[in-house]
């Protein structure tokens, strides 16, 4: 039995129809309810709804042998997983934003808010600017309008809150997409199958 890890939501619900393209169906998902975890005997699969930045944790400790996660998740925690294909989905970006017409003060640290530690401070370490790192876990926006921050770095898909809240970004720091993980010792053991299903849905992603 292979267990595949999905986030929740739309992007769950996309890589669900890719997984599914290439054969590997389970119309139990499909039948309403509050489940989380669906399985098709015939075909040797398990899937299960997870919230999406804990994909990456029940790959790494074998919970499931394969998964779905957001790069800006590999890149802040750098679970021990092996990436396989960059799925072309769930596109955005990690940037800096400010309030419109910002200056950056240059004689004090730069105060930015954020819920991703580590790339933040490594952005910030490879530019040399000295930062107080305020540590938030949600609407990450507030803080420069109220004050908390001069600055945030955030996941900007389309950019409708940070315009909403008359913010703008002011410098990007890494494309985000969605990835195929797995497990290293299921993929040793598995590799067979896993590998059919990162080519197919590798097919499927050259042919759109």
């Amino acid at each position: 039995m292979l267990n595949v890890a999905l986030p929740k939501g739309r992007l769950g619900e996309k890589v669900l129809a890719m997984f599914e393209k290439a054969g590997w169906e389970c119309p139990e998902i499909h039948e309403p309810g509050r489940k989380l975890i669906f399985e098709n005997a015939e075909n040797q699969v398990r899937y299960f709804w997870v919230k999406p930045s804990d994909v990456a944790i029940y790959v790494e400790r074998g919970a499931a042998d394969i998964g779905v996660c957001g790069k800006d998740i590999l890149l802040e925690y750098a679970p021990d997983v092996y990436e396989l294909l960059d799925l072309k989905t769930g596109i955005c970006r990690m940037a800096v934003a400010a309030p419109k017409g910002f200056t950056d003060p240059k004689d004090r640290a730069l105060r930015v808010a954020t819920k991703f530690g580590s790339i933040t401070s490594r952005h910030y370490a490879s530019t040399g600017r000295e930062i107080d790192m305020i540590h938030l876990n949600g609407s990450i926006e507030l803080a420069p309008i109220l004050k908390l921050s001069d600055v945030i770095v955030d996941i900007v898909e389309t950019g409708t809150t940070l315009r909403e809240n008359d913010l703008e970004v002011i410098e990007n720091i890494v494309p985000i997409s969605a990835r195929l993980i797995a497990n290293k010792a299921s993929y040793k053991f598995k590799s067979g199958v896993i590998d059919a299903i990162r080519r197919s849905i590798e097919e499927q992603i050259t042919e759109a």
